[in-house]
């Protein structure tokens, strides 16, 4: 596995990232130990990557994270944690946190959920609208000092956030979706990440599974998805998307590969800057995505794969409308 450093300040990671979320029951029923044995599986292949949310399923990934790592040598893999979204005993979100006491407090249980003494990488998940991104920065940078974080990232904020942020201390990373379908980030958040030598982690680069070759139009989500709000799975957008996958099949063709390891390929192929980070759930899929890391992407493959999948041509937004305010760039 090649690495990569996460801009100028931040750490040394593997070239790809494993993305836990979808282990905790974001996308229906997940097995725990396929989970951790695909951790596992992650971790032998030189991924060493990994990122999670302390409000994924309420602490449960963190739980399963720490199962999964649990007897490994801390410095063989960095943490990448996000805080700040207040959940309910249901399905239900209940906004943002990221008052300085609040940083703190989140903390504190990640730090006792995990298992471990700190954190590589902390970032807010979502900009807290009542609090300036100074304090929250600001509090974060105190707990680097402490030596409970390493790295401060910051997750979907726009570009003058980026700036503001950056202010108050250097930023590793800023993690934000980012694929073939979901390009916003290329017109002003790329390029300013890219002055201030700030990487990006880029998730969803298969787009919640959308652009993997494994979806059909005949296919729904099942009790627990959130796929079955999205916008772009939606009856009405779903047979127009699949229209760009089968477009990028055939390109695939060419290359010897399959859609999913071309789709992340060409996300990793946007800049050494950038980490794709893929949530697979099981070995199988991580097994498919790893050899996305050796596809050589040439001047005019990457044509080909813009002319399958131009700019702009998905239909519907990457989250419910309901979610869509709280991003910073939009699809």
């Amino acid at each position: 596995m090649h690495t990569r450093t996460l801009g100028t300040t931040g750490p040394a990671v593997s070239a790809l990232g494993l993305g836990a979320m979808g282990m905790s029951g974001a996308y229906g029923a997940s097995d725990r130990a396929e989970s951790i044995a695909t951790v596992h599986a992650a971790l032998e292949a030189g991924v060493t990557l990994l990122d999670t949310g302390d409000f994924y399923a309420m602490g449960h990934n963190e739980l399963l994270l720490a199962e999964a790592l649990r007897g490994r040598d801390r410095d063989s893999y960095q943490l990448s944690v996000k805080f700040g979204m207040l959940r309910g005993p249901g399905p239900e979100f209940g906004g943002h946190d990221c008052r300085p006491e609040a940083v703190k407090n989140f903390l504190a249980y990640s730090l006792t959920r995990l298992g471990t003494d700190h954190i590589d990488i902390y970032r807010p998940a979502r900009l807290d609208p009542a609090v300036p991104i100074e304090e929250t920065v600001g509090a974060i940078k105190e707990l680097v000092e402490a030596g409970y974080v390493r790295h401060i990232g910051l997750s979907e904020v726009d570009a003058a956030t980026v700036r503001r942020a950056h202010s108050v201390h250097p930023i590793a990373d800023l993690q934000i979706e980012y694929s073939l379908i979901s390009r916003a980030v290329e017109a002003d958040v790329l390029p300013t990440l890219r002055e201030l030598g700030i990487g990006l982690t880029a998730y969803g680069v298969l787009s919640r599974g959308l652009i993997s070759g494994h979806w059909s139009a005949g296919h729904t989500a099942g009790p627990g998805d959130a796929r079955g709000l999205s916008p772009r799975f939606s009856s009405e957008n779903v047979e127009h998307n699949l229209a760009l996958v089968e477009a990028l099949r055939r390109v695939a063709g060419t290359k010897g590969c399959t859609v999913a390891q071309l789709a992340i390929a060409w996300v990793a192929a946007q800049g050494q800057d950038i980490v794709p980070l893929v949530g697979a759930r099981t070995r199988e899929r991580l097994a498919e995505a790893l050899p996305a890391m050796e596809l050589d992407l040439t001047a005019d493959d990457l044509a080909e794969i813009e002319k399958a999948v131009p700019p702009g041509a998905a239909r519907g937004d990457r989250y419910p409308s309901a979610f869509m305010s709280n991003l910073g760039v939009g699809n």
